[in-house]
């Protein structure tokens, strides 16, 4: 059975239909590619929309990805719709992805996505640019499979030290 998975692209531009959504469609892909079953939306860059998205769709999905409104413009709200649907905050996640794009680029200084859980599904906030999902999916991958089994409540073997 694929495990249930949902795509959240923020953005006013692509939920106009004036921009190509090409962050959402790489991070379906790279989901499909690992076996989930993916569930795309887009939202505006509208908090209570995001929130309400990330509510429903953690009735159902183990692991929600969004992509955009992390950056530092005023209509970036992305963080904290986030923010206040979780249960409990993964801050781990978001450090390593903030490490890893600022090894990227300077701009990656100016990322604010926070990463959390909801009931049982992972929630993480990935950038708007196609090259930042790609290298933010490389960083969660390893981790994704063991901490699905864990929120879950699977047996999982933790590596020996």
């Amino acid at each position: 059975m694929r495990v249930p998975a949902a795509v959240i692209t923020v953005s006013d531009g692509v939920a106009a239909g004036e921009r190509e959504d090409q962050s959402g469609e790489l991070l379906v892909k790279l989901l499909d590619a690992e076996g989930y079953e993916v569930e795309h939306r887009v939202v505006p860059d509208d908090r209570p929309k995001i929130a309400a998205s990330l509510r429903e769709l953690s009735k159902a999905a183990r692991l929600i990805l969004t992509t955009g409104g992390t950056g530092m413009s005023p209509r970036d709200f992305t963080p904290e719709a986030t923010a206040s649907v979780l249960d409990r905050s993964a801050p781990g996640i978001a450090e390593a992805l903030r490490a890893d794009a600022i090894r990227q680029t300077p701009h990656g200084l100016l990322g604010r996505g926070t990463a959390g859980v909801r009931g049982h599904t992972l929630i993480v906030n990935l950038p708007g640019s196609p090259g930042g999902c790609r290298d933010g999916f490389h960083v969660i991958r390893p981790a994704l499979e063991h901490a699905l089994r864990l929120l879950a409540g699977e047996p999982t073997e933790h590596r020996a030290t």
